[in-house]
């Protein structure tokens, strides 16, 4: 019986061991201000883009107990454990917290997302690389133009290693809640999507065979980079 629950144990553990989380903010603590993951022991990813879990991966509904605060125009760090382990494309989102709620207690339902930032891969010999692979923490710049107040910072990397068949693009996601000042309040954030809604299972850039792509450019799912 020992034997057995020992080789359960192991097998459970290289199973886990490939896969990732986002689980803090850089100087604050695991899951503070970042939303609880349904992967946070797992690290399993979502396969689904038409489930809810596309949005937050939540664990459980409501926010988490902190808002971190960040200057528009700088940096956000996410953490990742133990770090990027599969090759795929790295982007993030924002969504503005509507009056009436905070950023712990809204659900991100809508669209209401824009997107801030997208990695692009290098070819060679018909292989993708991408620039965060086997990261551990990954800095984002927060647009200088948004509004100030309470904003979603949601984190997204699709592992595309078995990207080949429909629904093999494995998506490793949090959302960290946040408050925005000296914002200049310039521009406003276009070309907004939902999750679900934002993504299809068949989309160029995650139905893809990532080892033998032809010399094509890569194409990432979801609308355009916003930027000021």
């Amino acid at each position: 019986m020992k034997a057995t629950a020992a080789l359960a144990f192991f097998v459970a553990a290289a199973q886990a061991a490939p896969h990732y989380t986002f689980p803090k903010l850089a100087g604050t603590a695991d899951w503070s201000s970042v939303r609880q993951t349904a992967n946070f022991q797992s690290n399993g990813p979502v396969t689904d883009v038409s489930s809810d879990a596309i949005r937050c991966y939540q664990r459980a509904a409501g926010g988490a107990p902190d808002i971190t605060k960040v200057n528009a125009g700088g940096q956000i760090t996410w953490t990742a454990a133990p770090n990027i382990y599969h090759p795929g494309a790295l982007s993030a989102y924002m969504a503005k917290v509507p009056s009436g709620e905070t950023a712990a207690t809204w659900d991100g339902k809508g669209a209401v997302w824009f997107k801030v930032f997208q990695d692009m891969p290098s070819t060679s010999g018909g292989q993708y690389t991408w620039p965060s692979n086997g990261k551990s923490s990954i800095a984002f710049t927060v647009p200088q133009c948004i509004a100030n107040g309470d904003y979603l910072f949601r984190i997204e990397h699709v592992a595309l290693h078995s990207a080949s068949s429909t629904n093999g693009a494995q998506f490793y996601i949090s959302c960290a809640q946040i408050t925005v000042s000296g914002g200049s309040g310039s521009k406003t954030p276009s070309n907004l999507v939902s999750f679900p809604g934002a993504y299809k299972s068949t989309d160029p850039g995650l139905l893809i065979n990532i080892y033998n792509n032809g010399g094509k450019t890569y194409q990432p799912a979801g609308p355009p980079v916003f930027t000021c």
